[in-house]
């Protein structure tokens, strides 16, 4: 299997390519609206909203964390999540200006 040659690509690229992973998954989307619409989060409530096992749970948690969009405090043997407010502001800015261009082209050349 190749190297990604991720080095070929500028940061804002790589950044835009990792986030839309995020995006890829519809258990990460799940996972990103109820940390919303509660506000935190302990694995197990995630189990039960989900209907996900709870290793595979965990897995898209470590993605999201890895990432940044997620963060987490331990509180004995659960840990709660919750978004990372500064972590998803950049997010949002980098994707936007992606997704904000526009072509000026006149021509329909395809």
């Amino acid at each position: 299997m190749g190297l990604a040659k991720s080095e070929l690509f500028t940061d804002q690229q790589n950044q835009i390519a990792v986030f839309g992973k995020v995006f890829g998954h519809p258990a990460r989307v799940a996972i990103l609206q109820h940390l919303f619409k509660i506000d935190a989060c302990v694995c197990g409530d995630l189990v039960n909203e989900l209907g996900l096992a709870q290793p595979t749970i965990s897995q898209h948690l470590k993605e999201l964390r890895n990432l940044g969009l997620i963060k987490g405090d331990v509180d004995g043997t659960k840990v709660c999540y919750c978004i990372n407010p500064e972590r998803w502001t950049n997010m949002k800015r980098i994707m936007t200006d992606f997704l904000n261009q526009d072509f000026n082209s006149k021509m329909d050349c395809c």
